[in-house]
């Protein structure tokens, strides 16, 4: 679990590649729910709060580089 501060320290590519690992690792945690074996359902939260973290940051990002251009 990164801090925002953490994040906003990375490139735009780097978040753009946790941002799908993120969408990889809530796709699992959709599948162990439905079939029963999620182990922890607070997990599922902290990856959905950590994804909208990093797309928070992702678009800051990319409007502070749109904007400069």
């Amino acid at each position: 679990m990164a801090t925002t501060q953490e994040l906003r320290e990375l490139s735009v590519q780097d978040l753009e590649r946790r941002a799908e690992e993120m969408r990889a690792t809530l796709f699992q945690d959709r599948m162990k729910l439905r079939t029963g074996t999620l182990d922890s359902p607070a997990e599922r939260s902290k990856h959905r709060r950590e994804l909208a973290r990093i797309l928070t940051v992702l678009g800051q990002k990319r409007r502070a580089g749109t904007g400069s251009a």
